[in-house]
């Protein structure tokens, strides 16, 4: 059986279709069990849904749980000593969020899952990072968003790594300048939620009809395309935008939640959302929720083997996507390839900058 370390020594997008599917099946067959032997919530779900362990032939006939469940009740498969620290959802004034209990274990295999991840993208150096944020969205270590989750996670990969904002969600000009000149021979990372890029850098450059020097960043975004779509703004538009601006030629964009953190799906230089061996995406048809045909719009179901906290290691999101290919990405990554279509009517705002930007 393969551990999760041994994964951690294959390259996260090394295992063609076959040998990912076997990997995923065994894996999350032991997770479920896991979950149901130790969530008696779980367990009564496992029920309704008639489970039995001997019917699943693939990874796909593992039964999910709508990710709505995670607002509404306390998913936990540890007891309330071993619980390292308490994620939770964006979620904007009155709405409920969900609350992610992590122990020790899954927090360490969160994170270097997500390091690996990246370092496919931008490679395993450690490079100066930038954030377009405040630091005191990481100030409560116990208890803190997806956007600080991710965050800390991201910083990981850098090193003298500073805040672009202060505390007012004001852009540090002279910070920012002295940092990008201190680092215009080097390779840097920039991260920052979409909406936030937008707003608190670009907007803020324009307006000041300024320009900076960035060809050498890779910025890594993720979230906040509602908003954006909202004023009409394209990803390609962004994309421009920030070229223009900064100079900025590397755009890394990721689909991530917190219920599944440290899985996230980068997107490749030919613009495809990438699921790396840790996780797959599942497309389901909102009538009967069978499997779709690639090219098919449906329900996108997330799995991941990560969660031993909590039992979020099958969950059917309320975004929708479609499949592109599998095995066969221009980039050279095998895996699946898809790209997201938008959300369920009536899904409530959740993502990590939608939420943020739904105040403007």
């Amino acid at each position: 059986m393969v551990s999760i370390d041994d994964m951690f020594e294959i390259s996260p997008f090394g295992l063609n279709k076959a040998e990912k599917e076997k990997l995923l099946k065994n894996k999350l067959l032991l997770l479920t069990e896991l979950h149901r032997t130790r969530c008696e919530s779980y367990s009564k779900i496992l029920s309704v849904y008639g489970y039995n362990p001997d019917n699943v032939k693939s990874h796909y006939d593992i039964p999910f749980i709508p990710v709505r469940l995670f607002k509404n009740y306390d998913l936990l498969s540890i007891s309330k000593n071993e619980i390292f620290k308490t994620m939770t959802s964006s979620g904007t004034s009155g709405q409920r969020v969900s609350k992610i209990f992590v122990d020790k274990t899954t927090a360490n295999n969160q994170q270097k899952t997500l390091i690996r991840i990246m370092s496919d993208f931008i490679g395993k150096k450690r490079l100066p990072m930038l954030l377009i944020d405040s630091p005191n969205v990481v100030k409560d270590r116990n208890l803190f968003s997806a956007r600080g989750a991710a965050i800390l996670g991201l910083r990981m990969l850098g090193r003298e790594t500073i805040y672009a904002l202060d505390d007012n969600m004001q852009l540090k000009l002279d910070e920012v300048q002295s940092f990008i000149e201190k680092h215009r021979d080097s390779k840097i990372i920039i991260f920052g939620f979409t909406f936030m890029v937008w707003q608190h850098l670009y907007q803020e450059l324009q307006k000041r009809n300024i320009k900076l020097d960035l060809s050498n960043a890779y910025l890594i975004t993720g979230g906040g395309w509602k908003k954006l779509v909202s004023l009409n703004i394209s990803n390609s538009d962004f994309r421009n935008a920030l070229n223009t601006q900064c100079g900025i030629e590397h755009f890394i964009d990721h689909y991530g939640m917190v219920e599944q953190t440290g899985c996230i799906y980068a997107q490749c230089e030919y613009g495809h959302l990438h699921a790396s061996i840790f996780s797959d995406v599942i497309p389901r048809r909102a009538a009967d929720f069978s499997v779709c045909e690639k090219g098919e719009e449906g329900i996108i179901q997330v799995v991941s083997v990560l969660p031993h906290s909590y039992p979020g290691h099958s969950i059917l999101t309320e975004d929708k996507g479609i499949i592109l290919g599998e095995d066969d990405c221009p980039c050279g990554r095998l895996g699946k390839y898809f790209k997201l279509t938008g959300r369920l009517k009536k899904a409530e705002l959740r993502g990590c900058s939608d939420t943020y930007a739904d105040k403007f």
